[in-house]
């Protein structure tokens, strides 16, 4: 490693490269034939597995900073971060401490991922999207770019959130003790689909299958496989039955 820091309890696996001034902290631990970029930092305990790619100037298992007025980031020190098998992660990535990611999961350049976040296997993390803290993501997602999840959400396997789509959880939006009694992410099941710049509201649950259409304002609960669009959003028609999740063929 070249003009770099590898301190002497790290653990190097067979085959894996490193680029010039990378810092790699104590008790991390990196399996064979990865490749780690440029100014890339690794901090503390960090795991990462076999076959990765990480890119320029990441930073992977930093502990998260808590601001006194902060409403959801808790003041204590996050177990180190977890990278499965074959994740690609792009330049300038930053993953938090806490954090878990599966096997195969694609984080594209400048995204984030949160504290105590768990994304499953083959997922898609697009460029410049943000995941907050406490979100579990299934398998075979797809989350575009500039996508912002915000904290305490739960989003079910296969699940496609189109570039610029935006959640809540503080029907508050800052102001009155009353908003630490309600904070509530958003909920997507299986197979649930959001267009191109969609905004879902705090605490709003998406069925299997349901759609909102780009755009739209999602104000109310899907309770059933059905397009929504507008402002607010309303129904406007059944899913088509050859869109349905099940009808695809893939692998659940």
């Amino acid at each position: 490693m070249e003009n770099g820091a590898c301190s002497q309890s790290a653990e190097i696996g067979q085959n894996t490269e490193f680029g010039h001034f990378c810092v790699i902290c104590d008790n991390v631990r990196i399996g064979d034939n990865c490749v780690i970029g440029h100014h890339v930092v690794i901090h503390e305990g960090t795991r990462i597995g076999r076959n990765v790619r990480i890119d320029d100037h990441a930073v992977i298992g930093k502990q998260p900073m808590h601001a006194p007025n902060s409403a959801v980031t808790k003041e204590q020190i996050q177990p180190p971060a977890i990278i499965g098998d074959l994740c690609l992660l792009g330049t300038g990535v930053v993953i938090y401490a806490g954090c878990i990611l599966g096997e195969k999961v694609l984080v594209a350049d400048l995204a984030t991922i949160r504290e105590q976040v768990h994304v499953g296997d083959f997922t898609i993390v697009g460029r410049g999207a943000a995941i907050e803290n406490q979100c579990e993501i299934g398998r075979y997602c797809k989350l575009e770019t500039n996508v912002y999840l915000t904290a305490y959400s739960n989003i079910e396997d296969r699940v496609f959130m189109a570039p610029g789509v935006l959640t809540s959880n503080d029907n508050f939006m800052g102001r009155t003790k009353e908003r630490f009694e309600h904070f509530m992410g958003v909920t997507i099941r299986r197979g649930g689909r959001l267009g191109v710049g969609s905004v879902i509201l705090p605490g709003k649950q998406i069925c299997p299958d349901g759609v909102v259409a780009a755009g739209a304002l999602l104000t109310v609960d899907i309770d059933d496989p059905q397009i929504y669009s507008g402002l607010p959003a309303r129904p406007f028609r059944p899913v088509p039955d050859e869109q349905l999740l099940d009808n695809q063929g893939w692998e659940k």
